[in-house]
């Protein structure tokens, strides 16, 4: 009865809503999400998340009259906010200079919300795939080392304000500009957003246990498997000794693609499959339409089987 009677006080202290109050819950709405967009930005997501989960779990514990609990958590939140002020420092000191140097329509709170939809963003990773490869065909042949980082759900910015922001449509001709050992960006790493460079000259994470890594990869390996570690990133990898083309993907490489298998690679993971329009239902002892689905599934299984042991 006392958790009815809550909810009905919590009710009737918000009850009636005036127009003003519908535009303060929509700025409010409006400044989390765009919080969020941040926080996904500097890659604290998962603090984040853990701190919502705790704030939630004391809600339930102060509903539920758990007092020894509450005040535990109670506690916990009051040193907390000291300890995310420390935490974020980094972050915060960024974003606040970021404020003090941007006109009031550039500033991320009032930034645009649109973004490009899938069909845009399919045709753009479909040409980049290409270059990418092109690229690597290039650098691979001539021995010349490169690092290019696809970013994908966790956001690099971090590693991007470390570079030099070029934002530019990639092509086999900038790869090669970029990574020629004589220009100033060819040290670091190349960042890819949306199917566009966004970034050169960037320094990438050292790994988590680096001691542990083989001694025969490079400080590019190396790089490549530390940025792996934090983050959901593909990092393409072309050796300067030897030319090998790799992937680091969740702290793990694979070495000895070739354009074809990168090729294949890149598109499946980076190029979502359309839905396929359901098949018409074919009448009743019509083998000949049942043959053909029946062949169809077994080559799909082929090709898949062949990309398999191909990689």
């Amino acid at each position: 009865m006392n958790f009815i009677y809550q909810i009905d006080s919590y009710i009737n202290s918000i009850l009636p809503i005036e127009f003003g109050d519908i535009i303060d819950i929509a700025v409010l709405a409006f400044l989390i999400y765009r919080g969020i967009l941040i926080v996904k930005e500097i890659r604290a997501g998962g603090l984040i998340k853990g701190i919502v989960l705790i704030f939630a779990v004391y809600l339930l514990m102060n509903i539920a009259q758990m007092n020894v609990m509450a005040y535990l958590l109670k506690n916990v939140f009051d040193i907390g906010l000291l300890a995310i002020v420390v935490i974020f420092q980094p972050e915060l000191r960024r974003f606040l200079e970021k404020m003090g140097h941007s006109k009031v329509s550039k500033l991320p709170v009032f930034s645009s919300l649109t973004s490009d939809n899938s069909d845009v963003l399919s045709q753009k990773w479909g040409t980049a795939i290409e270059a990418i490869c092109d690229a690597c065909e290039d650098l691979s042949a001539t021995t010349t080392g490169a690092l290019i980082v696809i970013e994908q759900e966790t956001k690099l910015g971090e590693q991007i304000d470390t570079g030099t922001v070029i934002n530019a449509e990639p092509s086999k001709e900038l790869f090669g500009n970029i990574f020629y050992p004589k220009t100033p960006l060819h040290d670091g790493a190349v960042i890819m957003r949306d199917g566009i460079v966004l970034a050169a000259a960037c320094f990438l994470p050292k790994p988590q246990k680096e001691e542990t890594i083989n001694k025969a990869l490079g400080s590019r390996h190396r790089a490549a498997i530390g940025m792996s570690e934090n983050s959901d990133a593909i990092v393409i990898i072309v050796s300067e000794e030897t030319g090998t083309i790799s992937i680091a993907e969740n702290g793990e490489i694979t070495r000895g693609f070739t354009r074809d298998s990168l090729k294949k690679y890149l598109r499946t993971r980076l190029l979502p499959e359309k839905p396929q329009k359901p098949a018409k239902p074919s009448k009743p002892g019509n083998d000949e339409n049942d043959n053909e689905k029946n062949n169809s599934g077994f080559m799909d299984f082929l090709r898949r089987k062949k990309f398999t042991d191909k990689v």
